[in-house]
């Protein structure tokens, strides 16, 4: 071990390194060839390992996945093991040996050995006292490496990914026509795998365009669109080495100069977006002018069409100073053919299972989608293909997504990776479609951000996880004034559940919520149509029959003992997050938080109160009280809960799914 250049440190980006708490493990550490060598920006868990070996990685199944997750312009440079009393430098080895290994799949050198001229990071972790040592290999030299004593933790990571770098995006459908012999098995997956290598290697054709434009929606003069021509590409430069050409644009050329990246609050709103559209040149110039011509190939044997529809959407990082040439020929045409390469992997063992239609036309049922998303603690998208023929809450895509959150070390009770969590990219061209699809509801949302503190000395304030709409007396034009503020919290923590993709159901209104409890039994036909109250307990019933939510109670007989519960609610808003109606005497309202001081028992409630008939503004809402901080107890002796009333609080539980 070579211990002399202490100069060398290791830079880290991502808030959360270690994801193997519990248990020895691998991980792999994932950085960019336009960060300084060393600087890890993500970590994948290592959830492939051999039958024989629980701790070797399985690196034909690990690459597979990596090469589709990983956005192109971001890579493994290394590997972290986590192991009970480890001999550091044997184990820090072995990382190194296994990133090699893992890149080596990945860029499909399989036989190649540790053939990476990289500069490589491994790193130990002590699984007892959690303490983490790094070393560097120089040119991936696993017996030759550093021990590092210098490790930097950026402090603004998003600011540091996104001021240097941008998002490509690019979007490619493919119909793939195939004629299949229906007694010949072989015969049609050679010809499948031929024609779609016919499509991969397509992409480089020199006859091939690519335009480059903005998806900077915001942008006073859009920069015009810029014309690559497959002739001009490149696809032998290293990105590291990358001599920018005076007469290439870069993609600068399509970024903002005024973006402020100081209050960063996610990819789609910060990061500066570029949009690569291919162009494929179907005829040729030829100086004498010809009529179609229409060929017959008349089949040798019975055969069958299938069309493999095929939607490729790839995303890739690159420095803002990368020319637009190499962003096109070392990212966007590499991610296209990985992942067509994914998708044509996924459909083989499927192809020939196909029901042919009468016709002998047919299309192959698989509906493979790739989707992007931006999971919490990680700075950069990851890619997934979905199979659209299983529905979200199916097992087989349910055991898909959890795998994924075993990889990615986040939390098995929270839908993270559903569809409807999807990055969005749109641009102002598809305004329309972005409304209707993403915008949603016009309610107001997450009324409580910004209201001033609470006023309790030393308090500890503990509120709601994720987003909410605010529903209120009057609203959809129902006048339910006097007798629904039950109903109007209830369709609060139903908003709840939707904006964090626990369900999809529309919002119930008054009579769907009385139809619900007249199902099951609670209320007689009569109550539908009622202006009858409902209280906690109906609203539990309700939440169990259309989202499958179980809730828990807390009963009080008088609002003095509200105050006792604080440290309960606190870890319900810091365990499960989600709203909590409290209803008593002829009042129900929803909190959204709890601030409180164990020591002196000082404690405030922030409630948001249905029971507002104004307009939908903001300012009147904060202004006038109706969400907002109320002490247990105010500065003139004023106890915001009765002392003569009962109190029934309904905290509904997060579903434990993914």
């Amino acid at each position: 071990m070579d211990g002399e250049n202490a100069k060398t440190s290791v830079q880290v980006l991502c808030r959360k390194l270690v994801i193997i708490k519990n248990e020895p493990g691998l991980q792999w550490l994932i950085g960019s060839p336009f960060f300084p060598p060393f600087t890890i920006a993500s970590t994948f868990r290592c959830i492939h390992t051999l039958p024989s070996n629980p701790l070797a990685p399985d690196y034909a199944k690990e690459s597979d996945d990596l090469r589709t997750l990983l956005l192109k312009g971001f890579e493994v440079i290394g590997a972290l093991i986590v192991g009970n009393n480890p001999d550091f430098d044997q184990i820090a080895t072995e990382a190194i040996d296994a990133s090699c290994k893992l890149r080596n799949f990945i860029s499909g050198n399989v036989e190649g050995r540790n053939s990476i001229n990289l500069d490589l990071v491994g790193a130990v972790a002590d699984l007892n006292t959690g303490n983490v040592r790094f070393f560097v290999s120089r040119l991936g030299n696993s017996t030759r490496f550093e021990s590092v004593s210098d490790v930097l933790y950026e402090d603004q990571p998003e600011k540091y990914i996104w001021e240097r770098g941008c998002i490509l995006r690019c979007e490619l459908p493919v119909k793939l026509p195939v004629y299949c012999p229906v007694d010949s098995p072989k015969e049609a997956e050679d010809m499948y795998l031929c024609a779609t290598d016919v499509i991969a290697a397509r992409l480089k054709d020199p006859h091939v365009t690519y335009m480059v434009e903005t998806l900077h929606e915001s942008s006073t003069e859009v920069p015009h669109p810029v014309i690559v021509r497959g002739v001009e590409l490149d696809f032998h430069a290293d990105l590291r080495n990358a001599e920018a050409d005076a007469k290439s644009l870069a993609c600068l050329y399509f970024c903002s100069e005024s973006k402020d990246i100081q209050s960063f609050t996610s990819i789609e709103e910060n990061a500066d977006k570029i949009q690569v559209s291919v162009l494929l040149n179907r005829s040729e110039n030829s100086p004498k002018s010809a009529a179609p011509i229409a060929e017959y190939f008349p089949a040798l044997k019975e055969a069958k069409l299938l069309v493999v529809d095929y939607k490729l959407e790839v995303l890739c990082y690159a420095a803002k100073d990368l020319p637009l040439k190499q962003a096109v020929s070392k990212l966007i045409i590499p991610g296209l053919v990985d992942q067509l390469c994914t998708m044509k992997n996924t459909i083989l063992p499927n192809l020939l299972g196909q029901q042919p239609l009468k016709t002998s036309y047919t299309f192959i049922v698989l509906q493979l989608r790739p989707y992007h998303f931006s999971p919490p603690g990680f700075l950069h998208p990851i890619s997934v293909i979905y199979e659209l023929s299983y529905g979200e809450t199916e097992m087989k895509q349910v055991n898909v997504r959890r795998s994924l959150h075993l990889r990615l070390g986040l939390p098995f009770d929270r839908p993270l990776l559903r569809i409807a969590n999807a990055i969005n990219l749109f641009t102002l061209k598809d305004s329309a479609r972005s409304n209707s699809i993403w915008k949603g509801s016009s309610l107001l949302k997450d009324v409580h951000l910004g209201i001033p503190s609470s006023g309790v000395s030393g308090g500890i304030v503990s509120m709601v996880q994720g987003s909410y709409e605010y529903h209120h007396y009057l609203q959809d034009g129902f006048n339910d004034s006097g007798w629904g503020c039950a109903y109007r919290s209830l369709q609060t923590i139903i908003s709840w559940f939707r904006l964090q993709h626990y369900t999809s159901i529309d919002i119930p209104s008054h009579r769907e919520i009385q139809q619900s409890l007249v199902e099951i039994g609670d209320k007689e036909p009569s109550f539908i149509g009622s202006r009858e109250w409902i209280g906690a307990i109906e609203l539990s019933f309700v939440l169990d029959k259309l989202l499958g939510v179980s809730c828990k109670v807390i009963n009080v007989r008088s609002g003095a003992e509200l105050p006792e519960k604080c440290r309960e609610l606190a870890l319900h808003f810091e365990n499960q997050g989600t709203p909590i109606m409290i209803g008593g005497g002829v009042l129900a309202y929803t909190l959204l938080g709890i601030d409180y001081n164990e020591t002196s028992g000082d404690c405030a409630f922030l409630i948001l109160d249905p029971h507002y008939t104004g307009s939908d503004d903001l300012k009147k809402i904060v202004n006038g009280g109706w969400c907002g901080w109320n002490k247990a107890v105010d500065s003139k002796g004023k106890h915001f809960f009765l002392h003569d009333k009962f109190y029934n609080l309904l905290l509904p539980q997060r579903p434990n799914m993914v």
